[in-house]
């Protein structure tokens, strides 16, 4: 495996871990805290869980990728 390839792996990796982190860290705070806070209806504790689920989902497709990088990179 070149080293480019072994890089673009890591910066995929770093970049999936970042995503996954950011994204429970604003859902956690705009259901338990921020929402709260300001008041807002349970409706949109459902809008927070849908933005959460389609980060969670971008992940996950990502993640798909990687593997599949790494299979083609193994040979």
């Amino acid at each position: 495996m070149d080293k480019d390839k072994e890089q673009a792996i890591a910066r995929k990796g770093r970049h999936i871990g970042l995503v996954i982190a950011v994204t429970t860290v604003i859902w956690l705070a705009m259901t338990m805290f921020i929402g709260p806070a300001l008041k807002l209806p349970g409706r949109y504790a459902l809008l927070f869980d849908f933005a959460a689920l389609a980060g969670f989902i971008y992940a996950g497709v990502n993640i798909f990728q990687l593997w599949r990088m790494r299979q083609d990179s193994q040979g």
